[in-house]
């Protein structure tokens, strides 16, 4: 046991920080499956039919929905209450946590397939699959930070891209797994559940074992604090905050203001891109499937491209662009389907998503520019409790406001125009709290850390 100990991952002399970026990406691109989850839904709805649903028997697709919302809703929670520890414990114990939660939550899930149970699937990947979403996310974020106090932006980018790019190789593999072992009896997913546990297990196991903590004081080679300073334009911090206190700052709720408003936009967007493309353009939904794909790109290259230049011109220089450049580009879209300009409306919302998933890679290092590294996992996991709230409010925005529109009699391709206003408006209110931050008081430092 004491191979688990935080201890026990200090990095000797001689170790590559870059050896830690594969171990956080081994496993964010396995819990990053979440994205991927909807290619389940109707196969779920078909467990008995099979071909088809049989009515009163199988389940129906908003069932099967709150499997998606409860593990993204224990995401954000389980971050929330186990942050703390999972700085207490190191990456490598909480790694293996993760997977034994997540992959142990799709064995429970197959179990609930097989037995025809839906409250299994709720236990297993929504609440026990929620949790190790949780703990696989702050975990390698945190890490990274502290090997990368020079470039923290880049860093956090290149994990949280690996969780956006789940969906790539979760959802293909998924589709894969229930083609080979469809059968007459089954038609593959409880089967398909049960080997990507032990595949996603290997991959996150992999990762704990060969990541690292650097040693008390260590810094990369030629960089010091004030040199780091210089290089990250945002309020740098030279000391560190607990999260007990920076859940009292005024700056943590900014924060948490600032990232719902980003993720309530984007999120908006990409849960209703396959249908918003269809009803502004009237395209087929193969095409829309198509471009929600192409989304999916652009959210996981966003996170690594706007994490990175937030290291050259500051955190909240980039959160400006985000608030200021989105709201010009919500304004756009009506302007693209009024002149039928596809070309032009798949631009403007392949750059929305982009920042959508580059304000999820940059938000780690803002922290950690004002609160330092001591626990910013712990105040990381406490703040994306803004994004459980985002997953309500800016899907709620736009399936409903559009919905009342169409029932209202507005045109199909006119009936988001009012949300995309709204959605505008929202991220001003973003603008003005990011302008709002600055620099910790030191009556919540929690010590000041020695310059090199």
């Amino acid at each position: 046991m004491s191979w688990l100990s935080r201890n026990a991952t200090v990095a000797g002399p001689g170790f590559s920080r870059w050896l830690v970026p594969p171990a956080a990406i081994a496993v964010h691109l396995c819990i990053g499956e979440v994205y991927g989850f909807s290619v389940f839904n109707v196969p779920l709805t078909r467990c008995l039919g099979l071909s088809k649903s049989i009515p009163g028997q199988d389940w129906t697709i908003p069932q099967v929905g709150w499997i998606y919302s409860i593990a993204l809703c224990l995401l954000g929670l389980s971050a929330a209450v186990f942050g703390k520890w999972v700085e207490r414990s190191g990456p490598r114990k909480t790694m293996l946590a993760s997977a034994a939660c997540f992959c142990g939550g799709l064995l429970i899930s197959a179990l609930g397939v097989r037995t025809h149970q839906i409250s299994l699937l709720y236990l297993g990947y929504g609440v026990l699959g929620g949790i190790g979403l949780g703990l696989g996310y702050i975990a390698p974020v945190s890490t990274l930070m502290k090997w990368f106090p020079d470039r923290p932006g880049m860093a956090t980018g290149m994990a949280i891209m690996g969780f956006g790019g789940g969906a790539l190789v979760g959802s293909p593999l998924g589709v894969q797994l229930m083609d080979r072992f469809k059968s007459g009896t089954s038609n593959g997913v409880g089967e398909a559940f049960l080997a990507m546990a032990g595949l996603y297990s290997i991959s996150m196991v992999f990762g704990a074992c060969i990541v690292r903590v650097p040693a008390e004081g260590w810094r990369p080679e030629g960089w010091g604090a004030i040199a780091g300073a210089r290089s990250a334009p945002a309020p740098a911090a030279i000391a560190d905050v607990s999260v007990d206190q920076a859940w009292k700052t005024p700056q943590f709720w900014l924060l948490w203001l600032v990232l719902c408003i980003n993720v309530s936009a984007g999120i908006g967007i990409l849960g209703q891109a396959s249908l918003m493309c269809q009803d502004l353009f009237g395209v087929s939904a193969a095409v829309g499937g198509g471009f929600a794909g192409l989304l999916s790109i652009f959210n996981m290259g966003g996170r690594f491209a706007w994490s990175s230049l937030s290291d050259v011109i500051g955190r909240r220089a980039v959160y400006c662009v985000f608030f200021i450049v989105g709201a010009l580009l919500y304004c756009a879209i009506p302007f693209t389907q009024r002149t039928g300009n596809q070309a032009a409306f798949v631009a403007v919302t392949a750059l929305i998503i982009s920042m959508y998933g580059g304000g999820f890679a940059t938000i780690p290092a803002y922290l950690r520019d004002l609160f330092g590294t001591h626990q910013v996992g712990a105040i990381h996991g406490r703040l994306i409790t803004s994004w459980s709230m985002a997953a309500v409010v800016g899907p709620m925005l736009i399936n409903y406001a559009s919905t009342a529109q169409k029932a209202a009699g507005v045109p199909k391709g006119q009936a988001y125009n009012s949300t995309l206003y709204l959605m505008a408006a929202l991220l001003m209110v973003g603008l003005l709290a990011n302008l709002l931050v600055r620099p910790v008081h030191p009556r919540h430092h929690l010590h000041r850390k020695s310059l090199p």
